[in-house]
């Protein structure tokens, strides 16, 4: 029967090969749905599901049971494979004898690579949500013709797991769900789906819940308050001359801040007394002064400031020493970034160099060096550039000292008493240098 001198096919010989062209077909039909529903953006099919379109509704539902829908197309396919492999093998066989299966062998690898593996998946990967769609319809169809048998393996193979110590009852993800929403945004910032100030924007949105009120606020350095008991001519040139429309007034000793003076509460009060000063006092207009821990996460803290209509409160140590001030826009600019207007300051703390290097105040904030530069520098460690150096420094550096960490080069230009109050940054590939030195 299998001899080379056979009369007759077991198969008609143009049948066999349309069975095969078939089975490779089906083949690749299987290998390019796997691919393209588990590479599918579930944002995507949830938008489209939300606006109506049944075939996302198939999708997801395929996707709400992985397991199966992988275990109906891997079955599918195993039997085309196996199918087509059986008919040329036999047809081979009858024509060239034993050495017919060698053939097979060869003539069946490379059909079922080429044809039912690596094109279709290359297809679907390049269009996994376009595909999807596609062949939502019919993948259902065979996971609910293979449902029973797909439960039965499914069945087996957790029990398998199980003595290994393998618990599949529940998923495992090692990232939580902000961090994958910022990645993923990342990663459509480099492929250039976002653009860097959406990317920037989300990623700020994201982050407040790891930020507490000291990462965000006003040093007490930085702070503009006013003396309550000066004159009230000198205390109204210092309110116009503010850049600011909320100042804390204090008494005896900065530290004891007794009030708020808004700039629109002086107006009025100037306009009902006709700008008569005899009788004026800031404190019976200035707002109570509202304190609140160094510890509060900014989430809470915009939270409470959208409660209270407050958008100005003091921030406080564990002992009650002012430490800083912090008010709704410095929270929201940690989202949208900087945000200026006519009256800010001009000096950001920021000047990039011709040669490369940006010349930094000690005082700027990590996060914002960041935005505004593009750069990852760690701010776990520290609030400010100038407390980043001197956490890995171990030390209080001096001026002209040089260290290299986090890929990039630092130089201490000024230091005031114990403080770092300007430094010049270069990236190492620029600077040339790759370890800490001093």
């Amino acid at each position: 029967m299998h001899g080379a001198g056979a009369k007759a096919l077991p198969v008609e010989l143009w049948l066999a090969i349309v069975i095969i062209v078939v089975c490779v077909v089906l083949a690749a039909f299987f290998a390019a749905s796997e691919t393209a529903l588990t590479a599918a953006s579930r944002a995507r099919m949830h938008a489209l599901e939300k606006n109506g379109d049944r075939r996302a509704i198939l999708v997801n539902r395929l996707l709400k049971t992985r397991n199966r829908l992988i275990g109906a197309t891997l079955l599918g396919g195993t039997m085309v494979n196996i199918g087509a492999s059986a008919f040329a093998t036999s047809i081979l066989v009858d024509l060239f004898g034993d050495s017919g299966a060698l053939y097979a062998t060869g003539l069946m690898t490379v059909l079922l690579l080429v044809f039912a593996e690596v094109m279709p998946k290359t297809v679907a990967i390049n269009y996994p949500d376009r595909l999807s769609l596609w062949v939502a319809r019919s993948i259902s169809f065979f996971v609910a013709i293979f449902g029973p048998v797909l439960i039965a393996v499914e069945a087996f193979v957790r029990a398998l797991l199980r003595l290994f110590g393998v618990d599949t009852s529940r998923a495992h993800s090692i990232l939580s769900g902000h961090e994958e929403l910022k990645s993923a945004v990342d990663l459509l910032h480099r492929e250039g789906g976002v653009a860097r100030s959406d990317r920037d924007m989300f990623g700020g949105l994201l982050d407040l819940r790891d930020l507490e009120v000291s990462d965000v606020m006003v040093h007490r350095t930085k702070i503009l308050a006013l003396n309550a008991d000066l004159p009230p001519h000198e205390l109204i040139r210092e309110v116009v001359s503010a850049p600011y429309s909320r100042l804390p007034l204090w008494r005896g000793e900065p530290d004891n801040i007794v009030g708020v003076l808004h700039a629109k509460d002086l107006l009025r009060a100037l306009d009902a007394s006709g700008g008569e000063l005899t009788d004026f006092n800031a404190s019976t207009i200035a707002l109570e002064p509202w304190f609140v821990p160094d510890t509060t996460p900014v989430q809470d803290q915009l939270q409470a400031f959208l409660k209270r209509k407050s958008h100005f409160a003091m921030v406080v140590d564990e002992y009650g020493v002012v430490m800083g001030l912090v008010t709704l826009e410095d929270i929201l600019e940690e989202i949208v970034g900087d945000i200026a207007d006519e009256h800010d300051p001009v000096v950001q703390g920021v000047k990039v160099q011709a040669d490369g290097s940006v010349i930094v105040d000690g005082s700027v904030p990590i996060r914002d060096l960041n935005r505004v530069m593009a750069w990852s520098l760690p701010d776990e460690e520290a609030t400010t550039i100038a407390g980043l150096v001197i956490h890995e420094a171990r030390a209080i550096p001096e001026t002209g000292q040089v260290f290299t960490f986090h890929t990039f080069r630092f130089e201490v230009l000024r230091k005031v008493k114990n403080r770092i109050a300007s430094l010049r940054i270069f990236p190492a590939s620029h600077a040339g240098a790759s370890a800490k030195s001093v």
